[in-house]
């Protein structure tokens, strides 16, 4: 009973605090329009499966549609799910740019019904393969299982830009595919948030990490920062587990945390949602005492952290992140690099790192 009561009060602040953190960033009920137009099914293929959220059908009695709208290249983003304000963002960011740049190019927006649905994922890779788009740009929502469906879009002729979540190096190398990767260095950002972090602790003070899936090289990378970081700062991790980047997962695995490690003082996420979760435990649990990071600069926790409750987190320009790889993909479109042939299209490509900034209450009041 006693159990069952405290798992109420936890899913009960959950809630609690996500219906006031959104409410206080001025996202209103906009995010669920997002979740819902990214759960629509497809009428081929896999009936659980999400269809491309601004797709263009193509004209009747054609075969596929062209790889261009008139003059126009057609660029499909491939996102994780759209529950998470992040990548909302990342949409809305890459919106506002084809608005502007209307005569260029068509975007469409495709998003994935949560960060474990890969199944989801490929299915709209190989959609959008179907439709012969120009170019696709996709932040996988796991490193090693994109690979294979994303060589045959290149395999196909079409220009692929990999952004956030880099695609792994030696399945890229077995599949013998090379893709530019545009994002932020992961672990630098997570070592910058944690040391942050570390400043409000002492050493020897015992710390967790709730890591996101362990297939994902941004996670991976994130974990890798934090622990640097609590090296660095003579912190003591006294566990690591994945909390699948997920809110309410991540509730339960700290509820779980600060039970079996009472004088925990400290968490860090890597993203703002599990963040975002460990606050509700850590309020259901009334500990005050909890210091904790998140990773992605999501309004929710701007607000968490202006209001002092999680106390910093990383931005990685997520309303940027999009148009960058779109860039990207344009230029390649455009020859900028001369191409090879079949799934080796891209092997000229360079990466392009983005910026990566700590936020904390101080920089948020400026």
């Amino acid at each position: 009973m006693v159990a069952a009561a405290t798992a109420a009060v936890q899913l009960t602040e959950i809630r609690k605090v996500h219906t006031m953190f959104a409410a206080n960033a001025g996202l209103r009920r906009r995010p669920l329009l997002l979740i819902l137009a990214g759960l629509l099914l497809s009428s081929t293929g896999c009936s659980n499966s999400p269809a491309p959220e601004d797709a263009t059908s193509a004209a009747a009695g054609s075969g596929s549609p062209p790889a261009t709208t008139g003059d126009r290249p057609r660029v499909a983003l491939v996102m994780k799910s759209l529950a998470n304000e992040f990548f909302a963002s990342m949409a809305e960011g890459a919106r506002a740019h084809a608005a502007q740049h209307v005569g260029d190019y068509e975007l469409i927006v495709n998003g994935i019904q949560d960060e474990t649905d890969l199944a989801g994922q490929v299915s709209l890779v190989e959609q959008m393969v179907a439709q012969q788009v120009a170019a696709i740009v996709i932040a996988p929502a796991d490193s090693k299982a994109l690979v294979p469906v994303l060589r045959k879009a290149s395999a196909a002729g079409i220009v692929v830009v990999n952004i956030d979540n880099r695609l792994d190096a030696d399945v890229l190398r077995e599949q013998q595919v090379q893709i530019p990767f545009v994002g932020p260095d992961n672990r630098v950002g997570a070592k910058n948030v944690g040391l942050q972090l570390a400043k409000s602790l002492q050493a020897g003070d015992e710390i967790a990490i709730l890591e996101g899936l362990e297939t994902s090289f941004n996670g991976q990378q994130r974990k890798l920062g934090f622990t640097e970081a609590a090296a660095e700062s003579g912190l003591k991790v006294v566990a690591s587990q994945s909390a699948q980047w997920e809110m309410d997962v991540a509730n339960q695995a700290t509820a779980a945390l600060l039970t079996a490690h009472p004088g925990l003082k400290g968490i860090m996420a890597c993203n703002d949602s599990m963040a975002l979760g460990a606050l509700a435990a850590v309020r259901a649990a009334g500990r005050t005492d909890v210091r904790i990071a998140g990773f992605d600069n999501i309004g929710a926790v701007r607000q968490a952290i202006l209001d002092g409750q999680i106390l910093v987190t990383a931005d990685q320009h997520g309303d940027q992140l999009a148009v960058y790889g779109i860039e990207t993909a344009l230029q390649l479109l455009d020859g900028a690099v001369a191409p090879g042939d079949g799934a080796a299209a891209q092997g000229t490509v360079r990466d392009r790192e983005t910026a990566v900034d700590v936020i904390t209450k101080e920089t948020l009041s400026r």
